[in-house]
């Protein structure tokens, strides 16, 4: 068996990241540009995020909402989030008493106001939970910004003409959360842009 050069697979990560990358910036520039207003509408009208995704893309949610509490890159007021896998008294209480599926459901339910934004991660689309966070957002009339990979999965035919769905193509995992953290990046970019009145 040969010795692996660790350099080259280490240089390929880097190569596929960047592929990955090229594919996203086609497919998905214009869609996040839509998004980005979606987002400000919802902040300017009074409104709040919500957010919510499992494992990698729970951490990817969090990560997004401290960027909106917190800050970006830029001084601003803190601007309305919350993220639903945060509260472990919540998620145990909820998982124990209902089931793991409504963990962000009922948080959704208690929640979501109309004119808010549901953003929803899950990298194949098809995590049960957030699909029934979805569908809680559209019964409370909440638009919804779904970051999903490979093809989309269950979620994919769950939005409506409404939301924006930012399907990264490509169908490994890793891949597809290191482009759903630039994009997330990209939002927050864009709604200080908006909120800063940055023309630029």
């Amino acid at each position: 068996m040969a010795p692996m050069d660790m350099t080259l697979r280490m240089t390929s990560h880097f190569r596929d990241a960047m592929a990955v990358c090229e594919q996203s910036m086609h497919a998905l520039s214009a869609p996040l540009a839509g998004a980005v207003d979606l987002l400000f509408a919802a902040l300017a009208n009074n409104g709040r995020i919500l957010a919510c995704g499992n494992g990698g893309s729970a951490a990817d949610a969090q990560h997004f909402i401290a960027e909106l509490v917190g800050r970006f890159e830029r001084e601003r007021l803190p601007l309305a989030g919350v993220a639903l896998n945060t509260d472990t008294a919540i998620l145990t209480a909820v998982g124990n008493d209902y089931g793991f599926e409504e963990i962000y459901e009922r948080q959704v339910n208690a929640l979501g106001q109309p004119g808010d934004v549901l953003v929803a991660i899950t990298t194949s689309g098809n995590s049960a939970n957030v699909i029934r966070a979805i569908e809680a957002a559209h019964d409370r009339e909440m638009a919804v910004i779904a970051l999903t990979g490979k093809g989309g999965g269950v979620v994919s035919e769950l939005l409506t003409a409404h939301d924006v769905h930012l399907c990264v193509p490509h169908d490994r995992t890793m891949r597809i959360q290191e482009v759903h953290g630039l994009m997330l990046h990209a939002l927050c970019d864009g709604i200080d842009a908006l909120l800063l009145g940055d023309t630029e």
